[in-house]
């Protein structure tokens, strides 16, 4: 295998963890980004590229040649699983699988995403649950791994979909469940939360990351969830948080609807873990890990 990769989407919050993974295990990191760019770091080469303009990624891939893709990059502004932006990044996404292997690729790994499955099974399997998604982001990323694995088969690609689940992690979006109940206790205000009865699978974003490139460097191919394989309820992880905060006010159970429906959602991981995969966090430890980040980068607005 080349030790040169070619990334996009490698300054968000799973692809910063992947570079970083890459470049420990002695990969020369390419990534195409929209600004602003990673701090520079050795064997990180960072190139300014809109995914959108076909042309500039045809003129990129054909001056530069790569046989390691990792494409990370897409929509996740307001309203990601509904927005019209997801059919832009589906053309996008399978123009550049095409154009990567025009031009010698021998290895994609594209991002999929527990949206493809059909929620209602609840414990789902790469190769058993039906996909039958209930969002255009869902169904955009799913249409993506249906033509694209096929387009690689014949092309001669290695075709490799990690399927990531729900995670958590320093840099998360501060909106998010986690960031906000976290917050929320530092600065000792009312921790707004929905019923927070509902069973969900997380994974620390650094065992995200470290999945995901145990799928690029193994000989696995197609659909492997990358997940942790234990239900965790959400009023769990708000009372946990609460007490390694040492919180001594409110949780508002119910303040805010439910963001979604399902009682129970979790993904099989032993496709994973067949390759040598383990996770280096429990959800203590990754909460414990994640709410030190956010006492350090909000000193000025907390009581430390």
């Amino acid at each position: 295998m080349s030790k040169k990769v070619l990334i996009t989407g490698g300054t968000g919050f799973i692809g910063r963890n992947v570079v970083n993974e890459l470049i420990k295990k002695g990969y020369e990191i390419h990534s195409l980004v929209y600004p602003p760019f990673a701090p520079e770091q050795n064997n990180l080469f960072q190139y300014e590229m809109d995914l959108m303009n076909s042309e500039a990624v045809k003129s990129f891939l054909e001056k530069h040649k790569f046989e390691n893709l990792i494409h990370l990059a897409w929509y996740v502004g307001p309203k990601c699983h509904v927005h019209n932006f997801n059919i832009d990044w589906t053309i996008a996404t399978l123009n550049l699988v095409k154009l990567f292997v025009e031009n010698g690729g021998k290895c994609f790994v594209g991002a999929g995403t527990i949206s493809e499955y059909e929620y209602k099974y609840g414990y789902l399997l790469e190769d058993e649950t039906s996909t039958d998604p209930q969002t255009l982001y869902g169904n955009s990323k799913n249409a993506i791994f249906n033509i694209a694995k096929v387009y690689c088969k014949q092309n001669g690609c290695d075709f490799k979909w990690p399927r990531i689940f729900n995670l958590y992690g320093p840099n998360e979006k501060s909106q998010r469940l986690m960031p906000t109940v976290i917050n929320s206790c530092l600065k000792n205000e009312d921790v707004k939360v929905s019923d927070c009865l509902k069973y969900q699978d997380y994974l620390h974003v650094e065992d995200t990351a470290s999945g995901i490139v145990a799928v690029f460097e193994s000989d696995i191919l197609g659909a492997v969830n990358i997940c942790s394989n234990k239900p965790v309820q959400l009023r769990y992880i708000v009372n946990k948080i609460a007490e390694l905060t040492d919180f001594k006010g409110k949780i508002l159970w119910g303040a805010i609807p439910a963001a979604f429906g399902d009682e129970i959602v979790v993904g099989n991981n032993e496709k994973l873990k067949s390759i040598g995969w383990a996770p280096k966090y429990d959800i203590e430890k990754g909460l414990k890990q994640t709410i030190a980040w956010w006492k350090e980068h909000n000193k000025e607005n907390i009581n430390v």
